[in-house]
C-alpha cells in the first residue's frame, strides 16, 4: 500500500507549514508554500487571495464534484506555551506546533488523499482547497470562491473530529447589547444605573431555554462573554454594553433566534451577522453510510467551521481532537495523520454521490 509515502509527505509538509506564521488575514506565505508544493507534484495550482486549490486533471460537467477543504489560518498563540509555537517538534509520537491539530493535520491528510485518489479514474471531479480566514469566518475565505470553483455536489470540511463524521454543526450569531440609563452622582440617589438594567437582561440570557431541541445538536446555547460599563467610581453609569455568543441549531435560523431575543430583553440588541447558520446532512448520504460501515459514529458538533458558508451538503471530519484546538502546546498524534489519510481514501475511493 502506498500509505507510507503519503504519510511521510504529509508530515514533512505539515512541519513546513507550522514553521510559517499564518494568522487570519495574514496567510500569504503559507498560501504560497502550498501553491509551490502542489506545482512540485506536477499539478496546476490556482490561487485567489490567500486561497489555493488544485483539481483533478479532467473536470467534466457530466460528473458530480467533490470538494476537499481545510483551512491554513490559525489563531494567535495563547498564553502557556512551553514550546516554540512555530517550530515543529516530534516527541513521543506527537507533533507539536501551532495549527498542527487545527487544522494542519486535516489539510495535509486531505491533500495526500487527493494525490492518491486522482491517480485512478473516479466517478466524480475532485478539488482540493486550502482556504483562508476560517478562524474568523472571513469574507475572503471560502465564501469568496463559491462563484469561481466548479459547482460542488458534496464537500469534506477537514477539522479535528477523531475521524468521526460531524453530520450537523451549530451555527453562530454574535449579539452586541446595550442597556441605557441616566448618569448621576454615586453619592446621591439619582440617575438610572445602566449596569442594574443590564443585569436583568443578562440573567434572562443565562436562564432562557428555547422550546425546540435538536436531536443532533441539543439546545440553542447563549453565553454572555464580554461586558463594559462606567467611566469612574463615583458616576452612575448611563450605558452598559455586553456581548452574547449564541450557538444556534437546525431548529432555528439565526434570524428567528434574534427575533425571540428582541421580544424578551429591554436592552438594545444588534447582530453582527446572520450568515453563519447551523448546517446538517442526511444520515443516509452515501458518504455518511460509508463512515458507518467503517465503525465511525456520526455526531453533532458544537463548534463552527466553514461548513456554515457551504451552500451544499458537507461533512466535517478529520484527524485530531477538537479539545486540543486553540490550546498551549497544541499537537497532533503522528498516527492520527496516517489514519486520516487512509480513511479519507477508503471513504472517497469510488464514492457515488
Amino acid at each position: 500500500m502506498y500509505s507510507d509515502e503519503l504519510y511521510y509527505n504529509a508530515v514533512d509538509l505539515l512541519k513546513a507549514i507550522i514553521a510559517v506564521p499564518s494568522f487570519s488575514k495574514e496567510e500569504n506565505s503559507v498560501a504560497e508554500l502550498i501553491r509551490s508544493y502542489i506545482e512540485q507534484q506536477g499539478l496546476t495550482a490556482f490561487r485567489s487571495g490567500n486561497n489555493t486549490w488544485c483539481q483533478s486533471l479532467e473536470v467534466t460537467q457530466d460528473k458530480p464534484t467533490i470538494l476537499l477543504n481545510s483551512h491554513i489560518d490559525t489563531v494567535k498563540p495563547v498564553a502557556g506555551w512551553k514550546r516554540e509555537p512555530f517550530r515543529a517538534e516530534e516527541n513521543g509520537g506527537k507533533l507539536y506546533g501551532l495549527g498542527s491539530n487545527d487544522a494542519g493535520a486535516s489539510l495535509v491528510a486531505l491533500l495526500q488523499a487527493f494525490m492518491a485518489l486522482t491517480q485512478k479514474k473516479q466517478p466524480y471531479n475532485l478539488i482540493f482547497l486550502a482556504s483562508a480566514e476560517e478562524e474568523i469566518s472571513g469574507e475572503n475565505g471560502i465564501e469568496s470562491l463559491l462563484s469561481i470553483l466548479p459547482t460542488v455536489t458534496f464537500a469534506i470540511a477537514g477539522e479535528p473530529t477523531n475521524m468521526h463524521p460531524a453530520i450537523a454543526e451549530k451555527g453562530l450569531m454574535v449579539l452586541d447589547c446595550t442597556a441605557h440609563g441616566l448618569a448621576g452622582h454615586a453619592a446621591r440617589t439619582e440617575g438610572v444605573n445602566a449596569i442594574y438594567k443590564a443585569i436583568t437582561d443578562i440573567e434572562w440570557f443565562r436562564e432562557y431555554h428555547f422550546s425546540k431541541i435538536s436531536e443532533m445538536l441539543g439546545n440553542v446555547k447563549m453565553t454572555v462573554t464580554q461586558i463594559n460599563a462606567g467611566t469612574q467610581h463615583n458616576v452612575v453609569p448611563n450605558c452598559c454594553s455586553f456581548v452574547v455568543d449564541v450557538r444556534t441549531t437546525d431548529c432555528y435560523t439565526n434570524r428567528e433566534v434574534f427575533d425571540i431575543v428582541a421580544q424578551h430583553v429591554e436592552c438594545e440588541v444588534s447582530a453582527r451577522s446572520f450568515r453563519l447558520n447551523s448546517s446538517s446532512i442526511s444520515p443516509e448520504h452515501p458518504f455518511v453510510e460509508r463512515t458507518l460501515r467503517l465503525g465511525k459514529k456520526p455526531f453533532g458538533s458544537p463548534t463552527l467551521s466553514d461548513q456554515a458558508l457551504m451552500p451544499f451538503p458537507s461533512v466535517k471530519i478529520g484527524p485530531g481532537d477538537s479539545a486540543r484546538s486553540h490550546s498551549a502546546d497544541e499537537y497532533i498524534l503522528l498516527d492520527e495523520i496516517r489514519e486520516g489519510i487512509e480513511l479519507y481514501i477508503k471513504l472517497l475511493d469510488g464514492l457515488i454521490v
